[in-house]
This record gives structure tokens, C-alpha cells and sequence, in this order.
């Protein structure tokens, strides 16, 4: 005898508790182990399942159709296409839900049916969240049900245009042994779902609950047999939800929907750059602009640090909304030229958004310099660059479209690696200042005994393309 894996088919002479293959919990279940004897036979293909040459397949049932959410269409590729399964997951309380609730409406409200089939709320609180946001459409048809053979008898009964099942770890079947969310049930729920999803040409949409680690739940098999795998992410404190598409057959999956969360529900955000960027008009030393890439999408973030003497102890050091490792590698290179090592140092983003990018290195590195110095950098004021250990500023990818998002808000000054501009079109009024290393960009935009009060930095070398 032997132990299968009844999620990725591994073998063992012994039971384990984690799957050496996959690295799932609990999965080997003991089995013969050896060569299974082949069952299926060949079967005479019908009318309609005959193979067919490729040139004569009709495109048009692979378009796409809007959802009526432009930020949800971007991160789909246009929107849902019919007979695709997208797998929905995002921490709870993200606002997977209500998201969905909004699609939904917007969906029956164009004359299509759709059927929303919920396992983990009454039917009563769906209600008042849809009443809460607006979502309340005679075309709408809400289902409590935890039974997949009861779905997909509503299915049958309701030939809904759309499917919405909130989520796919609430459904079980019976005819198949282990507890909902097992990973048993979830691979039958899914392979019946997507199975009448292609059947029918229904666009479905499963939602799918996280592990402590941030994956999908439940058998790696589930992400391959959908179209999409999309993750919906936010704190749980910041209005600010990004969607983004880990697996997308049907579109790019380097493009990211921002959404803000609100009394209201969700609505998508097609400029969120003014989410992070602080209110205040007046200058304040320690702050700085950069631009971030979110896929293809820039956005102008802030950058704020404080610097305090250090008490008794080690410095400390705080970082929100950077990478704390990155931070530190930029105290270090900055230690070499103010002594910023001995100080407490706190680092953060305005309106929680993440940075993991190093575009936005020099940003900190200026952010920290100002506080250090208590002397504000020059207004309006963006730096865009990745930082190394020896202090020289490396070039990033795509300047000339942050440079364009940058002066879209207002910004006039700019300070970016040498050679960066090659090839680049400044736009027009605002000026930009090649820089090699941290000493030389410190001192361009920080000029020592100064107080800069809204002057520009050095010109570039002639020839750069900046003034």
C-alpha cells in the first residue's frame, strides 16, 4: 500500500503531513499506489463535439463584454467573456463581496439574468448590503445555498446570463466524501461549476478564500482549471483596494484596477494619484514625490520621513507602506553623508498605497535628507531611481510616462539618474535634473545653508533634453 496525494497525485511508501510536490496539508490518503488500470474507452465523437478546422471557429463567442466597472474591465481585458471562470480571492472583509453585488446590478440592470448564489451570508444580509449600495434590480436572483447540486439545479431552472458564487470552499456535494472547503469538495465544485460554465457560455464568478500566507485556498488544481485568477488586496484601515490578475487568459496581467472603499460600496478609481498625495499646500521638510508603476499604470505617491534623536538603545526604525529592507539599505548609504545612522527614523506613504518597486529609492533617500537637514526640498518636486549600496543612482524603466503622470498634477521639478532621458520627451514647463550619485541629487534639490523657497533645481547639461 501507499499514500496518494489527492491534490497534485504524489506518491509515498508513508504517510507525511505536508506534500513534498505540492506543499499542501493533509492531502495523502492511503491507496494502492500502483499502475491504475485505464478505463475509459474511446467513444464515437457526436455532431457537435467533431473537431473542427480553426479558420472556420467563430471568434465572435470569445468577446468580451463590459461589465459596466472600467476598473474591473482593465484588470479582465475588456470584461467577461462568455463561458470564462474567474477565481476571485482577497482577504475577508476586502470587499470581495460587495464588488461582485455592484457587477451584479450593473449586469441585470442592462437586461440580463443574473444568479448570485451566497454560502456564507442569509439572504437577508445580501439584501440590505444591496440596499445599502444602490443594488436592488427585480433581475437579480439571490440564492442561500450551500448545496452544489442545488446550484446547479438553478442553473438549469433559471438559465441565468451570469453566475456570481460567493464562495466556492461553502459549496459540497454529496455525492463526494469530505467536508466543505476540503480539498476534495472544493476540485468536484469547481470541475461541476466551470463544467456548466462552458457548456451554457455562462461567465462565472468564484470567490475564494486566502491562506494565512496570502495564496489561494484549497488544491492548486483549482487555479489551473479557471480563466482567471484575479487577487483583490487593501489594509484593512486605507480606502484604497487594488485588483490585480495573477492569471489571465483572455488579457494582460500587468494591469491593476484601483478602487476606493466607501460608506457607499466600491467605485473604481480611474485617477487615484490625488489618494496619495497629503492635502496640505504648505512645504514641510521631510517630504518628497515619486512616481510608482502599478503594472502599466504610474501613480504619483508621497513619500514623508521623520528623523529624531535616538534614545537609549539601537536607533529605531518604522517603516509603513516601503519596504523596511530597501529603507535600510538607504539609511546605511545615507549615514555616509549626514550621519543619519544614529537617529530614529520613520518612513511612510500617504493614503497607505504599497511601494515595491526601488523607483521610488531616491524619493526616500531625499525624504530622509530634508528631515535630517529640517529643511524642506524645492515644491513640487518628483524623484524617480533605484539606489545601490556605493550611492549612484541607476535608471528605472518607463521615465518619460511617469515624467508625463508627474507634470499631469502640477509637478514642475524632477530629478532622475544620468542618462535617463535618453530618448524621452520632457514635458513641457517642467525641468529635470540628471544626477549620478545620492551626494550630487542631495545637493541639487538641498543646497547646504539653504532654505529653498519654490526655486528649481540646477539646470541639466545641455543636450538632455531638460532645461
Amino acid at each position: 500500500m501507499a499514500y496518494t496525494c489527492t491534490a497534485c497525485g504524489y506518491s509515498s511508501p508513508k504517510w507525511l503531513g505536508k506534500c513534498p510536490q505540492c506543499g499542501e496539508w493533509g492531502t495523502l490518503e492511503e491507496g494502492s499506489g500502483g499502475a491504475t488500470a485505464i478505463k475509459t474507452k474511446a467513444a464515437k465523437p457526436t455532431a457537435g463535439r467533431r473537431a473542427k478546422a480553426i479558420t472556420g471557429i467563430d471568434p465572435g463567442t470569445a468577446v468580451a463584454r463590459p461589465t459596466g466597472i472600467g476598473e474591473l474591465d482593465r484588470v479582465l481585458g475588456g470584461g467577461l467573456v462568455p463561458g470564462a471562470v474567474v477565481l476571485l480571492a482577497g482577504e475577508p472583509g476586502v470587499g470581495k463581496s460587495t464588488l461582485l453585488l455592484d457587477v451584479a446590478a450593473r449586469t441585470a440592470r442592462g437586461g440580463s439574468t443574473v444568479l448570485y448564489v451566497t454560502g456564507e451570508e442569509s439572504a437577508g444580509q445580501v439584501r440590505l448590503r444591496a440596499q445599502r449600495i444602490g443594488a436592488l434590480e427585480d433581475r437579480l436572483l439571490l440564492a442561500a445555498e450551500t448545496d452544489l447540486g442545488t446550484v446547479l439545479g438553478l442553473i438549469e431552472a433559471e438559465h441565468p446570463d451570469f453566475l456570481i458564487v460567493d464562495s466556492v470552499q461553502t459549496l459540497s456535494s454529496a455525492q463526494v466524501d469530505g467536508v466543505p472547503g476540503g480539498v476534495t469538495q472544493v476540485r468536484e465544485v469547481a470541475a461541476a461549476l466551470i463544467r456548466a460554465a462552458k457548456d451554457r457560455a455562462l461567465p462565472t464568478v468564484l470567490v475564494g478564500h486566502i491562506t494565512k500566507d496570502g495564496s489561494v485556498a484549497g488544491p492548486r488544481l483549482l487555479e489551473h482549471l479557471v480563466d482567471v485568477v484575479c487577487s483583490f488586496e487593501g489594509e484593512r484601515h486605507s480606502r484604497l483596494r487594488l485588483l490585480r490578475a495573477v492569471k489571465n487568459r483572455f488579457g494582460p496581467t500587468d494591469e491593476v484596477g484601483c478602487f476606493d472603499m466607501n460608506e457607499d460600496g466600491i467605485t473604481g478609481l480611474s485617477d487615484p494619484s490625488g489618494l496619495f498625495l497629503s492635502r496640505s499646500n504648505s512645504k514641510a521638510a521631510g517630504t518628497c514625490l515619486s512616481v510608482a508603476q502599478e503594472g502599466r499604470r504610474p501613480m504619483v505617491i508621497e513619500v514623508q520621513s521623520l528623523v529624531d534623536q535616538a534614545g537609549a538603545g539601537a536607533p529605531r526604525r518604522t517603516v509603513s507602506g516601503v519596504d523596511a529592507s530597501r529603507v535600510s539599505m538607504i539609511i546605511a548609504v545615507l549615514s555616509k553623508h549626514t550621519g543619519l545612522g544614529k537617529h530614529d527614523v520613520f518612513v511612510a506613504t500617504v493614503g497607505g498605497v504599497k511601494v515595491g518597486e526601488p523607483a521610488s529609492d531616491l524619493a526616500v533617500c531625499l525624504a530622509l535628507a530634508s528631515a535630517a537637514a529640517d529643511t524642506p526640498l524645492y515644491s513640487r518636486l518628483v524623484a524617480i531611481g533605484e539606489i545601490s549600496l556605493s550611492g549612484e543612482i541607476r535608471q528605472v524603466p518607463g521615465v518619460g510616462q511617469r515624467l508625463a503622470e508627474a507634470a499631469r498634477l502640477g509637478v514642475t521639478n524632477a530629478v532622475v539618474a544620468r542618462g535617463a532621458l535618453e530618448n524621452v520627451t520632457v514635458p513641457a514647463g517642467m525641468r529635470v535634473r540628471e544626477c549620478d550619485t545620492v551626494h550630487d541629487a542631495i545637493a541639487a534639490v538641498l543646497p547646504a545653508g539653504a532654505e529653498p523657497e519654490g526655486g528649481a533645481p540646477a539646470a541639466a547639461p545641455a543636450g538632455s533634453g531638460a532645461a
